[in-house]
């Protein structure tokens, strides 16, 4: 009776314990992409060496957490004169602002295995809200594949002559799809 008393208080202490989220982190082969266009024409370009960390439990969403940092040196659309560009002041200052950073800490559910991840991102010393949202497919390696948009001239992107929208839109797309595993 005793120990048939002592495992059903540890069931209930259990049960009263709240869920913490899983810890993850990024795994090789994960993807973070932007797209946009120069005068009509559309380019996209990658930024390898990305680093996400996550905290995700779809049933404790208030105990979520994101947090991504992009090496910004690394920014690749194909096209090295136009990396070299979007390197430069004019873009992404990287000899000033080395890398972005994305954080969310509010997160919703849509529905079904959709979500939104409300947070900010930090870039060229400016720092605004932007929501990522995505899908999460479970799992051993679970994926979270998402997009966010970016407002360019809120950070100061392609500012001066740049700064004309006729010529690059002001909203620049985001996409990622990011293989997780378990912290460790």
């Amino acid at each position: 009776m005793r120990i048939e008393s002592l495992a059903l208080a540890g069931l209930l202490f259990a049960a009263a314990t709240p869920a913490l989220a899983a810890d993850y982190v990024s795994q090789p082969g994960s993807t973070l992409v932007f797209a946009t266009k120069y005068q009509g024409e559309t380019f996209a370009g990658t930024f390898p060496g990305f680093t996400a960390r996550l905290s995700f439990d779809p049933a404790q969403l208030a105990a979520s957490k994101l947090d991504v940092l992009i090496p910004l040196a690394g920014a690749n659309s194909k096209n090295a004169e136009r990396d070299d560009t979007l390197k430069g002041a004019d873009f992404f200052n990287i000899a000033k602002f080395p890398q972005a950073r994305f954080t969310a800490t509010k997160f919703r559910s849509l529905g079904g295995n959709n979500y939104a991840a409300d947070g900010s991102l930090s870039l060229r010393g400016a720092t605004k809200p932007v929501t990522l949202t995505f899908t999460w497919a479970p799992g051993a390696k679970p994926v979270l594949t998402g997009k966010a948009t970016v407002k360019r001239l809120d950070f100061n992107v392609g500012g001066g002559d740049w700064a004309d929208t006729s010529i690059i839109p002001n909203e620049v797309a985001v996409s990622t799809k990011v293989t997780f595993a378990a912290a460790k």
